[in-house]
């Protein structure tokens, strides 16, 4: 396959689109890609070479297609929030912890 690039020619598209498609399946950093799908260096720039195009999005639109025309997606979607945690500093609630402003303010109720 030709690309109008320099460097040595391409010998296997299949690998780099399976070690995009590996990469986002476990969540990893591209560095840790293994070599089997060849260098992170190569695949990266395949990566954004495919999105930056549109082609990953025309990817996805034909296969939603036929999986949904084969009755293989529910669109049913189910959200449950007993496992939604936040951090005890992720509020917006203003919290009195009795410093300068506290004091100065019981001061001139005092007064």
């Amino acid at each position: 396959m030709r690309t109008g690039r320099r460097g040595r020619p391409f010998s296997d598209a299949r690998s780099m689109v399976e070690g995009i498609v590996y990469r986002y399946r476990c969540g990893i950093a591209w560095r840790d890609v293994p070599e089997v799908f060849g260098p992170w260096q190569t695949i990266w720039p395949w990566h954004r070479r495919l999105a930056g195009d549109g082609t990953w999005d025309r990817v996805l639109q034909r296969l939603l297609a036929v999986a949904d025309a084969s009755g293989m997606i529910d669109w049913a979607v189910s959200v449950d929030s007993t496992i939604a945690r936040a951090h005890q500093h992720a509020t917006n609630i203003t919290r009195h912890t009795g410093g300068w402003v506290e004091l100065h303010e019981s001061a001139d109720r005092a007064a």
